[in-house]
């Protein structure tokens, strides 16, 4: 397969503009991986993952965390072989070569990015009530102020908003404080005698009396808070010594999250029963106030309220940046890539974004079915890297990089299809959610082709231009 620095767009990027200043070091690295998976899947859809599986709560999450580790594998292999900022669209387009599966790819991860920006609001909507007594669980208000909240993402985005390293080790510092005080908590409690350990070992069975089944559709939804891995490819090119450090670096930040969630997972079970963590859209809040009445509750609710802020714009940012490059490459109408004139933000893409987050805020709503497809959508997506992993490795490159025991990638391909097809007793409404997102990205996609064979213009595959690469889909 023929390199993509042989691709137009991308020739023309690199001899237009120097490269990209590597700064980040092994530390900033591993903070903005942590950073990166940490957000609203843990903070949001541990009561719902308890409320499949029962007291095992920490089971899908390790469940999870393996698949996530085989896939860390395939993109290892990959970000080392070719140190570039880019990500799953590039790998798909040097192993394929196919414009539209490049595309579907690359859209498929801005679908992502748009779900879990929902997911978000809701989560954000529902802690703001929690937090200031406001009482507003199971109402419309929820969606209002889900509503008004994804407006104001937009407002901050249409203003212009970089991604910096320094900042994301304060957003993830937050993050993880949050954490770490449901773990100690959790931890004083049970050394006090308070709560029900035996409940981590409590499985909620089906009818037959089998626990197979629910721990597999609990783990299709705990896989949301594992997703964030994958960003960190997109800063190859401003990493000191990639093909070295990215190994060590990827996979202690996933072993350090998946221990966290475990822990967090075992702390809110044991304090907290699953029936009762399964109500509502806060269920670390219910676990801090169980285990410490006397904690000021609104801490904690604002220390969740900004991590999934934050998560809903990382990811407003990915999906409207991706929108706004692939429109540049001629396989989007060309409207969505309009740049405003003084702001020097693609303001169309901005709007066309924002708008379908707020028909799935008003349509779909509940937090299971939003990250539930952000889930299915990177299931799809991380299949694809598996597999290009081995379609690559006739590729030669001139440099060392790492290589990934050949049945890893296999048996991730496998596990990503398994967990993304619907005998995981995965809810339809996902697919549905899904099969839209994508349905109006192929209604683009051929406008455009028609649009473009009309006016004499060549399509480009859709890969990420400079602009919007380094920005990243956190949960």
């Amino acid at each position: 397969m023929s390199d993509t620095t042989g691709h137009p767009a991308t020739a023309a990027m690199t001899a237009e503009q120097p490269g990209l200043k590597r700064v980040m070091g092994p530390w900033l690295l591993l903070l903005f991986i942590v950073g990166d998976i940490l957000g609203t899947g843990i903070y949001a859809l541990t009561g719902q993952v308890a409320k499949q599986v029962g007291g095992v709560v920490w089971l899908p999450f390790l469940i999870a965390f393996i698949v996530a580790m085989m896939t860390a594998f395939s993109y290892l292999e990959l970000v080392t072989k070719y140190p570039r900022a880019a990500g799953a669209a590039l790998y798909t387009h040097k192993a394929f070569g196919i414009h539209f599966i490049t595309f579907i790819v690359a859209f498929a991860v801005m679908c992502s990015g748009i779900t879990s920006a929902s997911t978000a609001s809701r989560a954000f909507a529902a802690n703001l009530s929690d937090a200031l007594g406001l009482g507003l669980s199971g109402t419309i208000w929820i969606t209002v102020v889900g509503l008004s909240f994804m407006a104001l993402v937009a407002a901050v985005n249409l203003r212009g908003v970089g991604e910096s390293v320094k900042a994301n080790v304060v957003l993830t510092c937050v993050e993880l404080t949050g954490l770490l005080i449901v773990i100690v908590i959790g931890a004083m409690a049970i050394m006090a005698g308070q709560g029900d350990v035996s409940r981590v070992m409590e499985f909620k069975t089906t009818g037959d009396g089998g626990a197979f089944w629910p721990v597999i559709a609990a783990t299709t939804l705990a896989f949301f808070a594992m997703v964030g891995f994958e960003d960190s490819v997109n800063m190859a090119e401003e990493c000191k010594n990639p093909s070295r450090i990215f190994p060590k670096v990827l996979l202690a930040g996933l072993v350090f999250t998946g221990v966290i969630y475990v822990l967090v997972s075992i702390a809110a079970i044991t304090l907290v029963p699953p029936e009762a963590l399964g109500e509502g859209e806060t269920p670390l809040l219910k676990v801090v106030q169980a285990g410490a009445p006397n904690f000021p509750l609104w801490i904690f609710g604002f220390i969740t309220m900004f991590a999934v802020a934050n998560s809903a714009l990382i990811n407003m940012l990915m999906a409207s940046r991706l929108v706004y490059g692939m429109s540049r490459e001629h396989v989007l109408p060309p409207v969505l890539g309009k740049v405003h004139a003084t702001r020097r933000t693609p303001y169309v893409a901005i709007g066309f974004t924002t708008l379908l987050a707020f028909a799935l805020i008003v349509f779909v709503g509940e937090v299971p079915a939003l990250g539930g497809t952000t889930a299915l959508l990177l299931l799809c997506v991380f299949t694809v890297v598996n597999i290009a992993v081995l379609v690559l490795r006739k590729d030669g490159v001139g440099h060392d990089h790492f290589r990934t025991p050949t049945w890893v990638p296999v048996m991730g391909a496998l596990a990503c299809a398994f967990f993304a097809g619907p005998w995981t007793g995965r809810d339809v409404v996902q697919y549905q959610i899904a099969g839209v997102l994508i349905g109006v990205g192929v209604v683009l996609w051929f406008v455009t082709i028609l649009a473009n064979r009309a006016a004499g213009v060549q399509a480009e595959p859709p890969l990420p231009s400079e602009e919007h690469v380094r920005i990243g889909s956190k949960n």
